[in-house]
């Protein structure tokens, strides 16, 4: 982060109504089932009850998705299941005595049926023919808010509630509603998360974890590294994205290098075999303007091959800088996927991106009292320019009900470009002030491949699943950093008297290289109620530099063990007690007077409990943890240092349901006392700069009942409250504590006549009451992000 905090700080600053259904025609389909589906057994607890919750509760534990008309499973009930059954077995026992049968369209989706009656509608004027409810759920046995399972934690299909671990599963319907904009936005309201610490930047995705900054190391994206350095850090489309997982505590034990605080891994969106397309036009204060389109569906008719393309192109200006800075974002995503049977798939992800921010920001140094005067970059010379790309796949051979072979890769480069201004000195006579300029051009690329070999078997009453992988990453960075002088400012006028140039490269033009190659085993061992997870991995790193300015190299040789295990208990009501070690180990580039940092390392020990009982959609976890970072790297100005022991302890709870009625929630608490236990004299007992000690937030969304008045009316209220915390190492002062308020409104236009099938609005508010407040972090002090609002109009078919 140095030269990404060195700029910000000492240069620049920078419904579904289904009333007519029960006299529709119904089509019954033959009894189809994939070979996978029959095979696969899947533990289910679903209890007696209305069938619609029944069908709910098996779209969730199966990962499979549900279609049905509402009208067949109104009155209905199920006798329920408990224990482990095919999907076929465990569907044929829900729908005893209802009349209903089932049909596999294909090996993710399944449509409820029931017998062919006579069409009565035709002969009713004005008869409606209204759509079946779809229970979305996907392959981590998401519906709504709530995700069932996650590959993050464990990099295997594993239940939430048997991951000895802190995970969050932030799901594609949750980040539409809050129509999110950046990664930074769509982590806000997931505890131990803390966003914004240095105030508004749309320049990266930075944040901390667990009170640890994750923003070069703790980046995933189909779980593979996406890395940063520098100013070149990966930008993330959000429309792009289908969730996004948040894992809490040190990872190096799967992931190989990494921050203490935990990771955040994103799924891109994938071909479906189901044909759909998506439009939408969104305009927003700060002539905001932004354009998206997603479709795809198979291309042939046996729908072995699928596509999907996505796109985005934005326009507009940036809140808190001068002369409005430019908000510039362009990408295109396109996905191939191939399966030539049941056992083989292999998918094809690329995007191209193009982005322009500003490069500063507003700020003003601690001088003992807040201050209104702001150090500001030149608008004619103020911004970061970015271009990427990726190119990857991801292929998975399942050879028997037994061993599976996964393989990952992606290779990308991002190429930046930043361009800022500063103040040296002001004749205050002449009114004039005397500048200077800053240029830093940055080209990153990087390798990824990840193999990985599952082998699901048993041993007498236990259940083994055991993974086996080796991975490789191998990044190179050109770095070259100049200043120069830039012409004088008029300060009657604020005009620039002269034009500007980039300076060469006199402080900096170097080369990295970094080679990483890690090999790890994870068994993740049932037996009974019980679940033992152990993970062990040994990481070996090379680090070239090469300095052309003094014509110096540098090289570093960093192995490393890494671990975790951990334990659950798996209670009958859905209470699943646990507790885990896990460690960390992440090498650092550069070096201070000299002498080259050494790795940074760090330890957690965490315990919990989940509650997910089989009567409630939705989870709730509660967590404790204390951990340890030691050789943490730090920034001040331009200058990077390695500090000492940093300990955090603390206690998170987060919720997440769909209450029924429309409603969906989610909600967090984070209290966390971090620590310095080693460091620099004065800063030794302090709290690292900009944590608070307390944070909340919560989000509850409405979605109006097809069988009400209000069908098709949407709403969502957000409240992101972050508590006091210091502004300096030294902890002589605080920042104050703030409450922002999000919100959001839609209406289906399906719901007003026939001919708008597919068409609805939304509108979304960000800090609503445009609240103006400052946070400063290591003595300088930035504003936060002020109002943002949008409308879009959107389009589905």
């Amino acid at each position: 982060m140095e030269l990404a905090r060195g700029f910000r700080g000492g240069l620049s600053g920078w419904a579904l109504s289904s009333a007519l259904m029960a006299s529709s025609v119904i089509v019954s389909m033959p009894l189809l089932v994939p070979a996978n589906a029959q095979a696969a057994q899947v533990q289910f607890t679903i209890p007696k009850g209305p069938l619609s919750q029944a069908l709910a509760a098996f779209g969730r534990q199966s990962g499979l998705q549900i279609t049905y008309l509402p009208a067949i499973a109104r009155g209905k009930s199920s006798p329920g299941i408990a224990g482990s059954a095919t999907p076929q077995q465990a569907l044929s026992r829900l729908l005893r005595g209802t009349g209903l049968s089932y049909t596999f369209t294909n090996s993710s989706t399944v449509a409820i049926t029931a017998p062919i009656v006579r069409d009565e509608t035709a002969s009713i004027p004005g008869a409606i023919e209204l759509d079946p409810v779809v229970v979305e759920s996907g392959g981590d046995g998401s519906t709504g808010y709530v995700a069932r399972r996650s590959v993050a934690g464990t990099k295997t299909n594993t239940p939430l509630i048997e991951t000895p671990q802190s995970v969050t599963v932030l799901t594609r319907k949750e980040l539409t509603d809050r129509n999110v904009q950046s990664l930074t936005q769509a982590v806000a309201y997931t505890p131990g998360v803390r966003t914004e610490s240095a105030g508004f930047d749309s320049r990266f995705d930075s944040f901390s974890i667990r009170g640890f900054d994750v923003t070069y190391n703790g980046i995933y994206r189909d779980g593979l590294r996406l890395p940063g350095a520098n100013m070149a850090v990966f930008k993330v489309d959000p429309y792009n994205v289908e969730n996004i997982s948040v894992l809490r505590g040190p990872s190096s034990a799967l992931y190989g290098l990494g921050s203490p605080g935990g990771l955040v891994d994103i799924t891109s969106k994938l071909p479906v075999d189901t044909r759909f397309g998506e439009v939408a036009l969104e305009g927003g204060n700060r002539d905001h303007i932004q354009g998206n389109f997603d479709i795809g569906g198979p291309i042939d008719a046996q729908q072995t091959l699928l596509y999907r393309l996505t796109g985005t192109l934005r326009d507009g200006k940036t809140a808190n800088v001068l002369g409005g800075g430019d908000d510039k974002l362009a990408s295109l995503a396109p996905a191939f996927t191939w399966r030539p049977n049941d056992q083989t798939t292999l998918t094809i992800l690329g995007e191209y991106l193009q982005a322009k921010t500003p490069a500063a920001f507003p700020f003003y140094t601690w001088a003992g009292s807040p201050s209104n005067q702001y150090a500001q970059s030149d608008p004619d010379y103020n911004s970061l320019e970015q271009s990427q790309y990726r190119i990857g796949y991801q292929f998975e051979h399942k050879f028997d009900d037994t061993f599976t072979f996964r393989q990952k890769l992606r290779y990308g480069a991002a190429d930046t470009e930043v361009r800022f201004t500063g103040i040296t000195s002001v004749d205050t006579d002449a009114m004039i002030a005397k500048r200077y300029t800053g240029y830093v051009h940055d080209r990153l690329k990087a390798l990824a491949v990840d193999n990985q070999l599952q082998a699901d078997f048993s041993t007498g009453p236990v259940e083994h699943k055991m993974l086996v992988g080796l991975d490789y990453s191998n990044l190179t960075l050109r770095s070259g950093v100049g200043y120069g002088t830039a012409p004088d400012l008029d300060l009657t006028t604020g005009a620039s008297l002269g034009a500007f140039t980039d300076p060469p490269f006199n402080s900096s033009n170097m080369s990295q290289r970094q080679n990483q190659l890690g090999l790890y085993v994870q068994e993740q061992a049932k037996y009974n109620n019980w679940v033992l997870t152990l993970t062990g991995r040994q990481d070996w790193v090379r680090t070239k530099t090469y300095e052309r300015l003094s014509d110096s190299r540098q090289s570093a040789n960093d192995n490393a063990f890494t671990g975790r295990v951990g334990l659950t208990y798996l209670f009958d009501n859905g209470l699943a007690p646990y507790v885990s070690y896990s460690t960390s180990f992440n090498p650092n580039l550069g070096s201070a007077d000299g002498v080259a940092f050494k790795p940074t390392t760090g330890r957690q020990i965490e315990g919990g409990v989940k509650y997910a009982p089989a009567w409630f959609d939705g989870m709730v976890t509660a967590s404790v943890f204390d951990i340890t970072q030691d050789g943490g790297i730090v920034s001040i100005g331009n200058v990077s240092t390695q500090r000492g022991k940093i300990r955090g302890r603390g206690f998170e709870l987060e919720a997440v349901a769909n209450l029924g009625a429309g409603f969906s929630l989610r909600g967090a608490y984070t209290f966390l006392d971090l620590k310095t236990i080693t460091g620099d004299v004065g800063t030794v007992g302090k709290v690292p700069t900009a944590t608070p000690r307390n944070s909340f937030s919560t989000w509850v969304d409405y979605q109006a009942p097809g069988d009400i008045a209000l069908a098709g009316f949407g709403a969502g209220l957000g409240l992101r409250y972050i508590g006091e915390s210091y502004g300096d190492a030294k902890n002589t002062f605080k920042n104050d504590a703030v409450a922002l308020v999000d919100a959001k409104l839609s209406y289906d236009l399906g719901q007003i006549r026939r001919g708008l099938k597919g068409w609805d609005v939304q509108a979304n508010a960000r800090n609503l009451f445009d609240k103006k407040y400052v946070t400063c972090e290591a003595g300088f002090c930035y504003q936060g992000a002020r109002r943002v609002m949008t409308a879009s109009l959107r389009y589905r078919w």
